[in-house]
This record gives structure tokens, C-alpha cells and sequence, in this order.
């Protein structure tokens, strides 16, 4: 695999190195600080409660915006209806 060379300053490297785990490699800590993260580094994190809260309040919202959705789409079609009738 080709590889690239780059510099940081002393406070970026102390901050990588701090967050490099044991037996990663630099290249492996950027990927992993960079990238988006996987369901296996977030696994443990909420207990089966919160977990549970989360999720319904993610609904929650879900369902809030979709009817603000649906308001905004009514409105909408009135203030067209309105328009194209005078």
C-alpha cells in the first residue's frame, strides 16, 4: 500500500498519540477518528433503558416532523389555491 508523509505540530501529535489505542497504528487511529464510526464502537455505551428512551424519542421527533411536514405541505397548497383563484 503506497502511504503519503505528513507534519503536525507538537499539540496535534500529543492529541492523536492520546487518542491512539494500544497496538493501533497511527494510520489506523486517523481512519478511525476520521471515518464514520461503526455500530461496534458504539456497542455498550446505553443500557437496554436508555437504548429504549432513545429510540423513542427519535420516533418522537420523527413523528413531529412529519406532521410539521404536513402542516407546512397544507399551507401550502392553500396559499397556491388561494393564489390561482383570484
Amino acid at each position: 500500500m503506497a502511504t503519503k508523509t505528513i507534519s503536525l505540530d507538537e499539540e496535534a501529535y500529543e492529541r492523536l498519540k492520546a487518542r491512539k489505542k494500544e497496538g493501533e497504528s497511527f494510520s489506523e487511529t486517523v481512519k478511525r477518528l476520521a471515518g464514520e464510526r461503526s455500530w461496534n464502537e458504539v456497542t455498550g455505551i446505553l443500557t437496554d433503558d436508555e437504548a429504549t428512551d432513545l429510540e423513542a424519542a427519535i420516533e418522537e421527533g420523527r413523528t413531529r416532523s412529519r406532521e410539521r411536514s404536513n402542516r407546512l405541505t397544507a399551507a401550502l397548497d392553500e396559499a397556491v389555491d388561494d393564489e390561482t383563484s383570484e
